[in-house]
């Protein structure tokens, strides 16, 4: 049994394509399956092309001596405002969207 397709089996599924969908529709669609195709190679060239590009790249930069971490210094203790001060700046805060709102509704 061979295992390609025969001309009666592409004349077959020709015939039943036309049935299926028509013989207005198989040339717009053919058309639209052209398109995307085109589209997609050239999609997946530009994807080649950029690959190629970023591995020149690569091999162009000169090779670095590797860095070595340095110990992060742990940061200074930062004091933080008591209960009274963290009131006055929320009072300061609301007092000025106040402010801000009762020169809204006077425009």
């Amino acid at each position: 049994m061979p295992a390609g397709i025969g001309a009666t089996e592409l004349i077959i599924i020709g015939v039943i394509l036309v049935l299926l969908f028509g013989a207005k529709k198989l040339p717009e669609a053919a058309r639209g399956i052209g398109r995307s195709l085109r589209i997609f190679k050239a999609e997946t060239s530009k994807l080649r092309d950029d690959d190629e590009v970023t591995a020149t790249v690569v091999q162009a930069q000169p090779q670095q001596a590797p860095v070595t971490p340095q110990p992060i210094a742990a940061p200074a203790p930062v004091a933080e405002p008591s209960a009274e001060e963290q009131a006055r700046a929320l009072e300061e805060q609301a007092a000025k969207l106040r402010a801000q709102a009762g020169v809204q509704k006077q425009q």
